[in-house]
């Protein structure tokens, strides 16, 4: 039940994806793609291939075979500076926030504007990311303490806003909503919405299931490193996805005995 209606070209297109360890394939033949505007959630229990998968595409993790094309262009990504050659940030469920520093100078941690004296140019890199933080998160204020005192939804929104500064056409979060609480939880959903009003491709790794459903448009179910299908979140039920993800059984295969037994 693989759901491909669009006819523009993918932000991203991976086929036939494998990666192996000692033996053991982690990533088995998969094929998956990201349009722009569009969140795809990638989710499997433990031990599926999802974050390998992604490792691939954000150049952690060199595949040992297939192909990644990047708006219908061949890619070559073997490290994470060549991922953001092709656009692509990856926002990690650690975030990778220096604590002490407030958001502007996160924003810009190690590419620092200077003045032409070649001191920091405080003053710009504030403007910059009140410029676009004002895009994304306009309640946002906290422009000048260090990020450690920001609540958890704030400091997703300094991770994004590094990213989309830097002109991110795809990103990568990795359980976004992690650790926090339903009014944060609603304020990343309103900042993904805004990402994909501007056109921004997602790929969402997640163990919540609620969270899948709330903000992907797509779910690609991952097990023992093959793809078990890619679904439209409005065509399924969450029980149908469960199905999925602990059975390896398509929306329609799995019987009503089956769906009562991933309640027991």
């Amino acid at each position: 039940m693989t759901t491909e209606t669009k006819q523009e070209t993918p932000l991203v297109d991976m086929r036939d994806m494998r990666v192996a360890f000692g033996g053991v394939h982690a990533v088995d033949g998969v094929n998956i793609t990201l349009f722009p505007g569009e969140v795809v959630a990638v989710v499997g229990g433990n031990g599926a291939g999802k974050t390998t998968l992604i490792k691939t595409l954000s150049g952690a993790h060199k595949a040992d075979s297939g192909t990644i094309l990047i708006n219908g262009e061949p890619a070559q990504i073997e490290t994470p500076r060549d991922a953001k050659q092709y656009a692509i940030e990856t926002i990690y469920q650690t975030l990778a926030l220096a604590e002490n520093i407030d958001a502007p100078s996160n924003m810009f941690l190690g590419r620092e504007l200077k003045t032409r004296f070649g001191l920091l140019d405080d003053s710009a890199m504030e403007s910059a990311a009140r410029s676009v933080m004002g895009r994304l998160n306009p309640k946002f204020q906290n422009f000048k303490v260090p990020v450690k005192s920001l609540s958890g939804g704030q400091r997703q929104s300094v991770a994004i806003a590094r990213a989309v500064h830097f002109n991110a056409k795809i990103l990568i979060m990795d359980e976004p909503t992690a650790a926090l609480g339903p009014l944060e939880t609603s304020q990343v959903t309103e900042l993904i919405q805004q990402l994909k009003a501007e056109g921004i491709g997602i790929f969402l790794i997640s163990h919540d299931i609620h969270d899948v459903f709330d903000l992907a448009d797509r779910i690609a179910v991952m097990m023992q490193g093959k793809m078990v299908g890619i679904v439209n979140k409005t065509e399924v039920t969450k029980d149908e996805v469960l199905a999925m993800i602990i059975m390896g059984k398509l929306p329609g295969e799995a019987t009503q005995s089956d769906i009562e037994h991933l309640h027991d």
